[in-house]
């Protein structure tokens, strides 16, 4: 399956930058003008072709384990990790970032930028190694991420560069190498640098390197889609796995109804991805045990919206984008984010209602114990009575996912041979 891969990196770099603007309060669009200033960089060292596009994707995802290591070293929810002020290990979310780095398809190699991106030249960073222990790559993202986090804020103006002045006199030699700050100088004038305020510096991002689609594999989408759940799980434990069940859930039931293994492939990636749009939500309503308030209510509607804003950034990924935003939209008209009735959902986004649905009932959560299957259908049947779900595919999933019935259908199959 051919793939927009940058798009998709790019679009997805809006959820890491909802999680690290809760985590360290970053600006908005911190990861692709950390982007865009690494490849303006790159370009004055003599960088160009594929590896522009190994670098924008180091670049858009240097943070990629922020949330991931604030769940797995810290064991302790975000909200907790901000009221302490906990310091961020940079060596190990580093780490963290480097393994993930795996699942993401580069042109060229891109070992240890992920891992070595908070090296300083001196060798005073999280693994001393010093600056001609680094490959360039992460060399580059360093000073454009300490750039952005230390001097870029909703305003950009005269003040704003006096303060670049000034840091990069402080930090040359110790902090960044003179090799990359001589490439930063003539790569940014005053007025170039303060056009990083500006709105469009995505579109100045894409236009400098441009996004060609991939022929990745199966395994590739598949471990591309992990990826992407996890930011999406880790923000809140307790729906650590939810993601992951919908995609493997979405692509058993198209596998059971008889669908070709492109749309199979489409079904995972737009599983894994249904619910990107919630790293926009607060984790005092994600993690809130309770019933929601209506105002509370409101606010959670707004993640799906968030995931077709996030995924329609893509190039030809629109059939997949509807697939994973229409995911709480109703046959009778009364879902969100966009009221469709059973005259504008296909097939595969009313099997995707009713997926999300059967996981979040059978998986166990740190407050509820998952339920039976056939407790789980029941619920579903009485959806569809109210007109909700489409009984046929409800239907499907009770013969796909139970045990009893699948086991019966095996043996027919067998005696059929």
């Amino acid at each position: 399956m051919k793939l927009d891969v940058l798009g998709l990196l790019g679009a997805c770099s809006y959820a890491l930058d909802c999680v690290e603007a809760e985590l360290v309060h970053v600006t908005d669009k911190h990861a692709k003008r950390v982007a865009y200033m690494s490849v303006c960089m790159a370009e004055q060292m003599g960088i160009q072709g594929e590896s522009l596009q190994d670098l924008t994707a180091g670049a858009l995802l240097h943070d990629n384990a922020l949330t991931q290591y604030i769940q797995e070293e810290l064991h302790n929810d975000i909200a907790s990790a901000i009221d302490s002020a906990i310091p961020l290990e940079l060596g190990i979310h580093c780490a963290a970032g480097e393994k993930n780095m795996k699942d993401i398809p580069s042109h060229t190699d891109i070992k240890n930028v992920i891992l070595y991106h908070h090296e300083n030249a001196d060798g005073s960073g999280p693994f001393g190694k010093k600056w001609t222990e680094v490959p360039v790559f992460a060399r580059i993202i360093h000073l454009c991420d300490l750039l952005d986090q230390v001097c870029c804020s909703d305003s950009f103006d005269s003040d704003t560069w006096q303060k670049v002045e000034a840091f990069l006199q402080e930090i040359t030699g110790s902090i960044a190498d003179e090799e990359c700050i001589e490439a930063f100088r003539h790569a940014f004038s005053e007025q170039h640098f303060l056009s990083l305020g500006e709105k469009d510096v995505e579109t100045r991002l894409w236009n400098r390197v441009p996004r060609t689609k991939q022929d990745l594999s199966f395994e590739q989408i598949k471990a591309l889609a992990k990826f992407f759940a996890r930011i999406v799980d880790y923000k809140s434990t307790f729906t650590s796995t939810h993601s992951i069940g919908v995609a493997a859930d979405a692509e058993k039931l198209s596998r059971f109804m008889g669908f070709d293994e492109e749309t199979m492939q489409k079904m995972y990636l737009a599983g894994a991805l249904h619910d990107i749009g919630k790293v926009a939500i607060g984790n005092k309503i994600l993690e809130k045990p309770g019933r929601l308030t209506d105002d509370e209510f409101a606010v959670m509607k707004h993640h799906a919206a968030y995931t077709y804003s996030i995924l329609s950034e893509i190039d030809d990924f629109e059939e997949i984008c509807d697939w994973a935003a229409f995911h709480h939209e109703r046959l009778d008209g009364t879902g969100y984010p966009f009221g469709k009735t059973a005259a504008e959902l296909n097939t595969q986004e009313r099997i995707m209602a009713c997926v999300d649905i059967y996981q979040a009932l059978t998986e166990s959560r740190p407050y509820k114990q998952g339920m039976p299957h056939e407790k789980a259908y029941g619920i579903l049947n009485d959806m569809v009575e109210k007109g909700w779900l489409d009984g046929e595919i409800a239907s499907q999933v009770d013969a796909c996912f139970d045990q009893k019935m699948t086991d019966i259908i095996h043996e027919e199959k067998q005696l059929g041979e």
